[in-house]
């Protein structure tokens, strides 16, 4: 295991951090090594494409907060109020458990500008002139944030029903004989009780955010005039399109930076929210 993780993991990290001070094109071989510094670094932040797609990927962090309420607010209903619970389970969790790549192809069909069954119906409804969506530089971020909250809340209800299942139910009856509202007791028990589930799901929701490649390289590849680009789509395009190596190990390590800040932040942050 440890020649294993070693190998495949810690080598590669190690890797990639040496070649972003170099201009390394693998293609090149190992005779290709030139240091170049820190001048990888300066290109990067003054690459528009990059800062773009760095936009972008701030934008879609609000994936995550989205799908965290809706998923608490369907993991309350299923909880209390819904009769087969196991089978409600299964469909939402469905999308999640599905192929990215099938998962692509059906929004595409479904994104499509004229002949597509959403456009159809906005058509049918009398509306003229219905978004392009995945087709619009305004519209084709926000379709890729609806179906990224689209596949992740299954994962997400699961995670907060088994957080519900361990709130103690004295504390909901006793609530109601002092006469608290559904909504006070969401507020003030629900909410409270399962924020060790919350930051799990932020941490983990956020890290993932960072990481979205396949959907976007099915759905647009990055298109339509990069706004749909994401750093991790870059990365790989520098690398395996351009063959600029050193390039892409510049933004993977910029990447990791990132990451590693937005989870320190949020691991401190929780001690004012989390309540164990």
């Amino acid at each position: 295991m440890l020649i294993g993780v070693t190998v495949l993991t810690i080598f590669p990290i190690l890797a990639s951090i040496f070649l972003s001070f170099t201009d390394w094109n693998f293609i090149t071989g190992l005779k290709g090594f030139n240091f170049i510094g820190l001048d990888n670094f300066k290109n990067l932040f003054k690459d528009s494409i990059f800062l773009k797609s760095l936009t972008n990927n701030i934008i879609v962090l609000l994936v995550v907060p989205i799908g965290l309420f809706i998923s608490l607010i369907l993991a309350v209903i299923i909880n209390k109020n819904v009769y087969f619970k196991d089978f409600f389970k299964v469909i939402y969790f469905m999308p999640y458990i599905s192929s990215v790549v099938a998962v692509a192809i059906v929004f595409q069909v479904l994104f499509h500008p004229t002949l597509g069954p959403i456009n159809q119906l906005l058509m049918s409804m009398g509306i003229e002139d219905p978004p392009k969506w995945i087709a619009d530089t305004s519209f084709a971020l926000p379709s890729v944030m609806i179906i990224l909250i689209w596949t992740h809340i299954g994962f997400q209800l699961i995670i907060y029903l088994a957080g519900l299942q361990n709130i103690p139910k004295e504390l909901y009856e006793a609530a109601e004989m002092d006469g608290a509202t559904s909504w006070y007791m969401f507020r003030k028990i629900t909410v409270p009780l399962v924020s060790p589930t919350t930051f799990l799901l932020l941490v983990t929701g956020l890290i993932s955010s960072f990481k979205v490649f396949d959907l976007i390289l099915v759905l647009t590849n990055g298109g339509p005039a990069h706004s749909t680009t994401l750093p991790v789509v870059y990365l790989y395009q520098q690398a395996f399109v351009e063959l600029k190596t050193g390039y892409a190990s510049t933004i993977a390590l910029v990447l990791f930076v990132l990451i590693l800040l937005i989870t320190v932040l949020q691991w401190f942050g929780q001690k004012k929210w989390v309540n164990y």
